[in-house]
């Protein structure tokens, strides 16, 4: 087994953060590539984590981060395109080019995190990026390893802590009448998938699609969720064409509450494919949503 950290890409962002703390704590070293690159507030005196600034469409930057490295995690993230970040540059091009890089390097071990639901012909930019992005991925490196988590939740995320924001109002709108079915994850059950794939000896299988114990339907979400919080909200069908109306105007705002492609998600059943490797594959027991509530400072009601 070759020697050295685990680079860890998008290390600081929500998933990534959670990835960087699995590995430390399984004793493995770990360096934050990121564009701005800062320590965990967790992070004890002696703990093997170092810290290099770069970015995946910069290839100097990436090689720099790879230096000696024995695995490497891409969960670099970008929801909303900005003028100077595109779903292409990030999550195609990028992915493709952090995959090369590492071949380049003889680095044998990559983990991709990508998305359930990744499709080519999806009505959503941002889902056709992800698809692209993993073919690109497998393209310079046939052997890399593809992780699509359902949706993550977990201390500091933003799907219960924006539910929460709704659970505020004097009724709670649902996408169509709610009957969207979810499998949401425990952001620290994926982040130890995660770790152990960037391990040996390896894993036969390439792909992996992550949910929690429970398939629940937005609805049955929200309902969890405010029986928690102690609060009775009437819940209130809308249908999609008003989201996709919300969701345009929302576009010209800086840091849109809502995407047209987050619409489009909702859409659709977001469930892991028991075809392919899970949870039970690599001997993790999930936390269910129900279990993990009193945990998750965003559904704390504070």
């Amino acid at each position: 087994m070759r020697q050295g950290p685990v680079t860890v890409f998008g290390g600081t962002g929500f998933l990534g953060s959670a990835v960087v703390r699995e590995l430390v704590e399984t004793g493995r070293a770990v360096r934050i590539a990121s564009r701005h690159p800062a320590l965990p507030a967790w992070l004890e005196d002696g703990d093997p984590v170092e810290l290099v600034t770069a970015d995946i469409r910069d290839e100097a930057s990436i090689d720099d981060a790879l230096k000696g490295a024995s695995a490497v995690v891409n969960a670099v993230s970008l929801y909303v395109e900005t003028r100077e970040a595109s779903f292409e540059t990030i999550h195609v091009a990028g992915a493709g080019r952090l995959a090369s890089r590492a071949r380049a390097a003889g680095i044998d071990r990559l983990v991709l995190v990508s998305g359930i639901g990744s499709r080519r012909d999806s009505a959503s930019a941002y889902v056709r990026a992800r698809a692209r992005g993993e073919d690109a991925v497998l393209e310079a490196m046939p052997k890399a390893i593809i992780v699509r988590p359902s949706v993550l939740f977990g201390p500091g995320d933003a799907f219960l802590s924006g539910l929460e924001g709704l659970t505020r109002l004097p009724l709670i709108p649902l996408f169509g009448r709610g009957t969207t079915r979810l499998q949401p994850v425990y952001v620290a059950d994926v982040a130890r998938a995660i770790a152990r794939l960037t391990g040996h000896p390896g894993t036969e299988r390439r792909l992996f699609e992550l949910g929690g114990p429970e398939v629940l339907s937005y609805r049955e979400i929200l309902e969890m969720l405010l029986a928690h919080l102690q609060r009775e909200r009437p819940l209130v069908p809308l249908p999609f064409p008003v989201w996709r109306l919300m969701a345009a105007l929302a576009a010209w705002l800086p840091g849109p509450p809502l995407t047209r492609d987050q619409v489009i998600l909702m859409q659709r059943d977001n469930v892991a494919d028991s075809d392919v490797g899970g949870f039970e594959d690599l001997g993790i027991l999930a936390h269910s949503l129900r279990e993990s509530l009193p945990n998750c400072p965003g559904s704390s009601g504070s």
